[in-house]
C-alpha cells in the first residue's frame, strides 16, 4: 500500500513509484484514476467559468450599448489573464499540494460567478463589465496546476492518454457553459444574463467538496518551484510553447470567438442570440472530444509525428475557412471551422504528449540514476507544461485580437483567417526542423524524435 500520512496540508501519500509495474498494478492506477477524476470535474468547471463571457456576450443587447469591437475585448481579456495565471498556479501545486490547491482553485471560482451575477444588467458600465471580466480569468489559471498535478501521478507510458483525459474533459467546460447558455436563452430568454453564473456557484462548491474528500498531495513534489526557472532557458520549452499557441490558442480563440463571428459575418443567418448560441458549442464540445485522442495518437505514433501532419491539416482547414468566407459560403466555412476545432483538440493532445517525452530523454541520456532522472524529467516536464499553458493560451488572446482589428478595417474576418493559415505553415515548418528533420534528431523508442 502507499504510505499516506495526515499533515496540517491534508491527505499526502510519501511513496509515490509510477514507473514501479508491481506498485502501478497493486496501488498506483487506482489512485491516480480517483485523482484523475476530482481533477477533471474541478478544471471542467474552471473552463467554464472562464469561457462565461464568450456566452454572456450573446445577452448584452442594444441596451448594453457595446459594440462587436467592445464584445472582442470582453471576450479576450478573461482569455489574457487566465494565460497569465497559469504560471503561479502551477508554482502553487508544488507549493500547497494538488489536492489542497485543487480545493483552493476551485472556490476562488465562486469570485467571477457572484460578481457577474450582480453585475449584469442594463446600465451597468463598461468599465465594470470589463473588469468583471478580467476576474473570470481565475478559471483560466485551474488547468495548468490540473495537467502539472496529473503529469506527477502517471507512468511514461500513459501520460499521453492521461492529460488527454485531463485536459480534454477540462476542455469541455467550454461547450458545457455555451449549452447552458443556450437553454437559458431558450426558456428564460436573453433578458437574464444573470441566470448564467449563478447556475455555477453550487457546481463550484461540489467540485471543492469532492477534490476535499477524494484527492491527494504527494510529498514528491516539494523541490518543483525552481523548475521553472531552470526549464525557461531550454530552448524546447519555447519550442513546445509556440506550438501550443497554434493548437490550444485556436481552440480557446475560436472558442471565445466563434458566437460573434458567426453574428457579424452571417448575421442574416444568425440574427438573434439563440440562432448563435444554437451551433457555437458544437465546435468545443468537438474539440475536447478530440484531445485525448490527440495523446493516444501520440502514445503510439510519437507526438512530434501527429503534431507535425496535424497543423498541415489545420492550414488546410483555415484555408477552406477564408474561401468559405470570401465566397459567402455557410456550409463550407462551417465545415472549415469544426474541423479547426477539432484538429485543435487533437494537437494539444499531441503536443503535450511531446512534453513529458523530450524532458525524459534529456534526463536519461543526461544521468546515470536512472531514479534520480525520473525525478529530474518529472520535475521539468512538469514545469513546462505550466509554463506552455501560459504562453499557448496568450494564443487564445491574438486570436480574437485578430479578428477584432479585421472586423474593424474589412468589415470581415479574411485577414485573421488568412493569418491562421501562416500561422499554422510556421509551426509546421518548426515541428519539422526541430523534432522530424532526420538530420537534425535521432528518433525515440516511441516514434517521436529525441531531440539532442
Amino acid at each position: 500500500m502507499t504510505a499516506l500520512t495526515s499533515t496540517t496540508q491534508g491527505a499526502t501519500l510519501d511513496d509515490w513509484r509510477p514507473e514501479d509495474p508491481v506498485f502501478w498494478e497493486r496501488t498506483g492506477a487506482r489512485v491516480a484514476r480517483r485523482n484523475l477524476v476530482f481533477s477533471v470535474l474541478s478544471e471542467h468547471i474552471g473552463f467554464s467559468v472562464w469561457s462565461l463571457w464568450s456566452v454572456l456576450v450573446l445577452f448584452l443587447g442594444p441596451k448594453y450599448g457595446i459594440d462587436a469591437a467592445g464584445k472582442f475585448t470582453l471576450t479576450a481579456l478573461p482569455t489574457a489573464v487566465g494565460a497569465v495565471l497559469r504560471l503561479p498556479y502551477t508554482v502553487a501545486v508544488s507549493v500547497f499540494g494538488g489536492r489542497n490547491w485543487t480545493v483552493i482553485s476551485a472556490l476562488l471560482l465562486l469570485v467571477p460567478t457572484v460578481l457577474a451575477g450582480l453585475a449584469l444588467r442594463p446600465g451597468v458600465s463598461y468599465a465594470t463589465l470589463l473588469a468583471v471580466a478580467a476576474v473570470a480569468g481565475l478559471g483560466g489559471g485551474n488547468f495548468a496546476s490540473s495537467m502539472a498535478n496529473i503529469n506527477t501521478f502517471y507512468p511514461q507510458r500513459l501520460k499521453g492518454r492521461a492529460l488527454g483525459i485531463n485536459a480534454g474533459g477540462g476542455n469541455l467546460g467550454v461547450a458545457a457553459v455555451q449549452l447552458v447558455g443556450l437553454l437559458i436563452l431558450a426558456t428564460a430568454g436573453a433578458a437574464h444574463p444573470r441566470l448564467l453564473p449563478l447556475v455555477y456557484i453550487p457546481l463550484i462548491v461540489l467540485a471543492a467538496l469532492g477534490a476535499a474528500l477524494r484527492m491527494d498531495n504527494l510529498n514528491v513534489r516539494r523541490d518543483d518551484p525552481g523548475a521553472l526557472r531552470e526549464v525557461a532557458g531550454d530552448v524546447h520549452t519555447w519550442v513546445i510553447s509556440l506550438l501550443y499557441v497554434g493548437t490550444f490558442g485556436s481552440f480557446i480563440g475560436f472558442g471565445f470567438a466563434f458566437g460573434q463571428v458567426l453574428q457579424v459575418q452571417f448575421h442574416h443567418d444568425f440574427n438573434t442570440p439563440v440562432k448563435v448560441a444554437y451551433l457555437t458549442f458544437l465546435g468545443p464540445l468537438l474539440g475536447s472530444l478530440a484531445r485525448p485522442l490527440g495523446g493516444a495518437m501520440a502514445d503510439r505514433w510519437g507526438g512530434a509525428r501527429v503534431t507535425l501532419w496535424n497543423f498541415a491539416a489545420m492550414a488546410l482547414g483555415a484555408l477552406t475557412v477564408l474561401i468559405a468566407s470570401r465566397h459567402g459560403s455557410l456550409g463550407l466555412f462551417l465545415t472549415g471551422f469544426i474541423a479547426l476545432f477539432v484538429l485543435s483538440g487533437i494537437g494539444n493532445g499531441s503536443t503535450y504528449k511531446m512534453i513529458p517525452v523530450i524532458f525524459h530523454h534529456r534526463a536519461v541520456r543526461s544521468d546515470a540514476d536512472p531514479e534520480r532522472a525520473e525525478r529530474v524529467a518529472r520535475r521539468h516536464a512538469t514545469a513546462v507544461i505550466g509554463l506552455a499553458g501560459a504562453v499557448g493560451a496568450l494564443g487564445g488572446v491574438l486570436v480574437n485580437i485578430a479578428f477584432r482589428r479585421s472586423f474593424q478595417t474589412s468589415h470581415n474576418g479574411d485577414a485573421a483567417y488568412l493569418a491562421f493559415v501562416v500561422c499554422y505553415a510556421v509551426c509546421l515548418a518548426v515541428t519539422w526542423a526541430v523534432y522530424c528533420r532526420p538530420q537534425a534528431v535521432q528518433p525515440s523508442a516511441d516514434g517521436m524524435a529525441d531531440p539532442g
